[in-house]
């Protein structure tokens, strides 16, 4: 009886993990940072081109939104409630090549500093030639609903 044995090589990558998690730390700091700023001013054009033109935020209780006339109308819409605080802290980051995976929370006050949202989030940034934005934007509350 003959008798076949057959190996599997599975395909690695490179032996090194390419991924600088202390510049993508750095990076994203400073852009939440930003962007929390902007969303302080009301810039919702300047939240807008954070977000490549084929991007999605995907918030709860919504359909996805997509490109940019809606991406900025939902920020509009947003800036409008009239909480100026919005914070965001990264708990988790990878990625490799063109992409950054983020984890984090976020925080909502209004101008008494009450707390009127909290959550969590995942958004995947995009690096097109030389250039890193957003291309999925998810986000939902912790928060209890009020039904």
């Amino acid at each position: 009886m003959l008798c076949c044995k057959s190996e599997v090589k599975v395909e690695t990558g490179p032996a090194e993990d390419t991924f600088d998690k202390a510049w993508a730390m750095h990076f994203l700091d400073s852009a939440n940072t930003l962007f929390s700023e902007q969303f302080r001013k009301g810039d919702s054009i300047g939240l807008t081109n954070w977000y490549w033109p084929d991007a999605e935020l995907l918030f709860s209780n919504q359909e996805p939104i997509t490109g940019e006339n809606d991406i900025r109308g939902s920020w509009h819409d947003l800036i409008s409630l009239g909480y100026p605080t919005f914070r965001f802290k990264t708990t988790d980051v990878r990625g490799g090549g063109n992409y950054i995976i983020e984890t984090g929370s976020y925080e909502m006050k209004d101008s008494k500093d009450t707390l009127v949202d909290r959550g969590k989030y995942i958004v995947v940034w995009e690096k097109r030639d030389g250039v890193w934005k957003l291309i999925k934007d998810i986000g939902n509350t912790s928060m209890a609903s009020e039904e």
